[in-house]
């Protein structure tokens, strides 16, 4: 008799499925790991492609518009640039400055019963924005506006008594006495405008040294004759 023969099944091993290597875009060139793409305009000269990096899954994703490397600016200085930045001219500054430091000098004479010490405080901000918001061929009139704008300002915490002639005593001792916010006023006036000043002197030459290269360019690329 025939006998079979028996065989003890085999575990069957699973298809494996190929893996497939990324495909690159049309036109694009592998190096490694990373993919490059060539692009070309139109108008653009032939052999003079432009190759650039196209972005790997998974990998940094760069905000389209923001250049590489560039810091973030503070919420500080977003908020200050946000403040109002008017020009003045010279009697628009000093007029800025007298009207604010007469109102101050009156709320500081009704509320604090006229604290030379706060009128003081409130005059060196006062200065800061004089200096700031006039308008750069101005600038000069800064410091000289503030000590008037101050004089103004200090006529209601004089406290001066018996007419005209009394009342002018008081508001030259008064200059006398506090003449350290004045000076510490004016200081401040000064520094400003000429910080504005210095940068407006470099703007200007470099925008005369750009024009200056622009023309050079411009008559290197001109046909002789």
């Amino acid at each position: 008799m025939e006998q079979h023969r028996t065989s003890q099944p085999q575990g069957r091993r699973r298809p494996q499925t190929p893996t497939t290597p990324p495909v690159a875009p049309p036109g694009a060139l592998v190096e490694g790991a990373a993919v490059y793409r060539v692009t070309g305009r139109a108008g653009r000269a032939p052999g003079r492609a432009r190759v650039e990096r196209a972005p790997v899954a998974g990998g940094p994703v760069r905000a389209p518009g923001r250049p590489a490397g560039r810091r973030p600016v503070p919420p500080v200085v977003l908020a200050l640039r946000r403040l109002p930045s008017p020009r003045l001219t010279g009697l628009g500054a000093g007029l800025f400055a007298s009207a604010v430091m007469l109102a101050l000098g009156l709320l500081d004479q009704l509320l604090l019963d006229g604290s030379p010490a706060v009128y003081g405080l409130l005059f060196l901000p006062v200065s800061a924005l004089t200096a700031l918001w006039v308008r750069t061929a101005d600038l000069v009139t800064a410091p000289i506006g503030v000590p008037i704008a101050f004089a103004v300002g200090v006529v209601p915490i004089a406290g001066g008594t018996g007419g005209l002639g009394g009342q002018a005593m008081a508001v030259v001792t008064a200059l006398a006495v506090h003449a350290g916010w004045l000076y510490g006023g004016t200081l401040v006036a000064g520094l400003i405008a000429s910080v504005r000043k210095v940068r407006d002197m470099g703007r200007r030459h470099q925008r005369a040294a750009a024009a200056a290269a622009a023309a050079a360019a411009a008559a290197g690329r001109r046909p002789a004759a």
